[in-house]
């Protein structure tokens, strides 16, 4: 899982909620997840893969986003989409992520390999959000450390994580954002 991707993934706190038109239908789903390039999307609608579908929806409070999408894939009744942007579209979706990264409704978690360890990092929310992505990460490619420096919310579940991480997996915890970093000094047992 080392991150390979042109455009990292955004997870979100809780789905944002997002219009879908499609052969004269419209449907309210819910973003799974979110790049510049694309997104993942819950709906009830029939979607066909290399056909093209609207698309608008806005993130926690951002302009509203309206672009089309070409369905590049489907898992059951979440769909894969690639935007069909402009320049002023990318900026929008840019602006709106970066806003919801900083006020800790989203989340992107990444690995990278740094003097031959394992690093992951986590920026925004550390949240329950980041579970199946921390777990594979834990199980399946495993990590030396995790860089929290650059968190700007956790709750009870994010925190669950990183005891799992250190206390299972040997985990260090690295850099740390002062927000992360008050959280988890409260939550460490006294030293001996």
């Amino acid at each position: 899982m080392l991150e390979q991707r042109r455009h990292q993934r955004i997870r979100f706190s809780s789905p944002p909620r997002v219009s879908i038109g499609y052969g004269g239908a419209v449907d309210i789903g819910g973003i799974e997840n979110l790049s510049l390039s694309g997104l993942m999307v819950r709906t009830s609608l029939e979607l066909k893969i290399g056909h093209t579908a609207g698309c608008e929806f806005s993130l926690f409070g951002s302009p509203i986003i309206d672009v089309p999408l070409t369905v590049v894939s489907r898992i059951g009744d979440v769909y894969g989409g690639r935007f069909q942007t402009g320049p002023i579209n990318q900026i929008v979706i840019e602006d709106a992520i970066e806003a919801a990264l900083a006020a800790g409704h989203a989340s992107i978690l990444t690995v990278h390999e740094v003097n031959g360890r394992k690093l992951m990092r986590v920026i925004g929310g550390l949240n329950d959000s980041l579970k199946n992505d921390v777990m594979h990460t834990l199980t399946r490619v495993g990590v030396d450390e995790m860089d929290l420096g650059a968190v700007t919310a956790v709750d009870r579940n994010g925190l669950a994580l990183c005891r799992i991480a250190t206390g299972q997996y040997g985990v260090t915890i690295g850099a740390q954002s002062q927000c992360f970093a008050g959280v988890w000094k409260r939550v460490q047992p006294p030293s001996a």
